[in-house]
């Protein structure tokens, strides 16, 4: 429902700005301007990312579909359930929803939304019979709402896809960062959600968190001390960019190659299993397709308007006048957006691609940005709304709260690794 009135919005916005254009300012070819955009990002969106886009989604979710038949999902379920057990003290030992969360939570690390999304309302559902308020959300669901909604991933397959179909010559250049950025998010979702219901931070949760957390810091340490690429007469692995490509396209192979081995190993007939999870990725690219053309097509119709221009151009001034500096603003429409709309947010990110370039620092920002939290709002509509609840609670402001932290540290990140 969201992203309706965001299509809408953007339509109306543009007619607006676009009126005002033709009758105080006389621009006669405003509206040729918009109307030549629309049939070109009408075109782009199916040729320039929704074309390319397809094979990779069709071979990751074969890939997928590998690591189910052979176990690979249930060994992150068995991994994670002595951290899962302490954050969600209400649900029992052996109950139906651990399990199902920490699938909705792997398909989510393995960056395949959409395979999340059916293991989530299922866990919505497990979770809803241990509500004793069947209209008011528990504090099991609450916590478990805003850690989907801190966006976890660890392999954020649907970005590298699009960056790949963006024209980027590294698309894997945003793995790394987009690790520490949402595990950050990720954590502070735990942090506020667990102090508003006096969570027992025992021993073991505390040394899972501090554990993280200080992974994140010696690592982002390491990387701010390597000098830059730019900086440096003769090729070498330790450089920012150089390391950070490395690491990221040494661990996407180890695992795509440990799906396939280990099926092998595990007697799954592994083409197979590839053939019908590659079977998935094609519905969901036709699903995705249609939603890519119309927002796109009213974004175009939004930024050639000139809206867009005016409030980067605005929040540029405020921070320009603030003595900071302002090189991150063009991608920050993406992060005011994400909350609201996946599609919207991730329509603004192609823009950016297509106006920056997705190698530039406001594309690897941009992209950062659509890892670093997920659709808040929407995430909140469909999975209350699939369980009838209508008190939501603190459910709202922790999940906004930890998505600023999310933007403040996604921010961070990409000047120690793209600036």
């Amino acid at each position: 429902m969201a992203l309706n009135y965001v299509w809408i919005l953007f339509f109306a916005i543009g007619l607006v700005i676009a009126l005002v254009k033709l009758i105080v300012f006389q621009d006669y070819e405003i509206f040729k301007k918009l109307v030549e955009g629309i049939f070109d990002a009408s075109k782009s969106s199916v040729m320039d990312i929704g074309l390319p886009l397809t094979g990779v989604m069709v071979f990751f979710m074969g890939l997928m579909n590998i690591g189910e038949k052979a176990g690979a999902i249930n060994f992150l379920a068995r991994l994670l359930n002595p951290f899962m057990k302490r954050l969600f003290p209400e649900v029992p030992d052996k109950h139906p929803a651990m399990g199902q969360m920490v699938m909705n939570f792997s398909a989510n690390m393995l960056g395949l939304d959409n395979a999340a999304t059916p293991f989530g309302l299922k866990a919505m559902e497990s979770l809803q019979t241990l509500n004793p308020v069947k209209d008011t959300a528990s504090n099991a669901q609450i916590m478990f709402l805003v850690l989907h909604t801190s966006g976890l991933t660890l392999i954020p397959l649907s970005i590298i896809a699009y960056r790949a179909g963006g024209g980027s010559t590294n698309p894997t250049s945003v793995f790394v960062p987009l690790m520490i950025a949402t595990t950050i998010a990720t954590i502070a979702s735990i942090v506020i959600t667990g102090i508003y219901q006096r969570l027992r931070f025992d021993r073991v949760l505390i040394i899972w968190l501090g554990g993280i957390i200080t992974t994140i810091l010696l690592f982002a340490w390491f990387i701010h001390g390597l000098p830059s690429q730019k900086n440096i007469p003769e090729p070498t692995l330790f450089t920012k960019e150089t390391f950070s490509n490395v690491l990221g396209n040494f661990i996407l192979f180890v695992i795509i190659s440990a799906f396939i081995i280990g099926g092998f190993l595990k007697k799954v007939n592994v083409f197979e299993a590839f053939i019908d999870g590659a079977k998935q990725g094609w519905d969901v690219i036709i699903k995705i397709i249609p939603y890519l053309v119309g927002m796109l097509v009213a974004i175009r119709v939004f930024r050639d308007s000139g809206a867009l221009d005016w409030i980067i151009n605005g929040i540029t001034w405020c921070f320009v006048n603030m003595g900071l500096t302002a090189d991150f603003v063009p991608a920050l429409p993406v992060a005011i957006m994400r909350p609201f709309s996946g599609g919207g947010a991730r329509g603004l990110m192609l823009d950016v691609f297509k106006t920056h370039g997705a190698d530039s620092f406001v594309g690897q920002l941009a992209s950062t940005f659509q890892g670093s939290a997920d659709t808040t709002f929407y995430i909140i509509a469909l999975y209350f709304g699939s369980v009838g609840i209508k008190r939501v609670r603190y459910a709202i402001w922790a999940g906004i709260f930890a998505d600023i932290i999310g933007v403040i540290a996604a921010i961070c990140i990409a000047y120690i690794f793209f600036a």
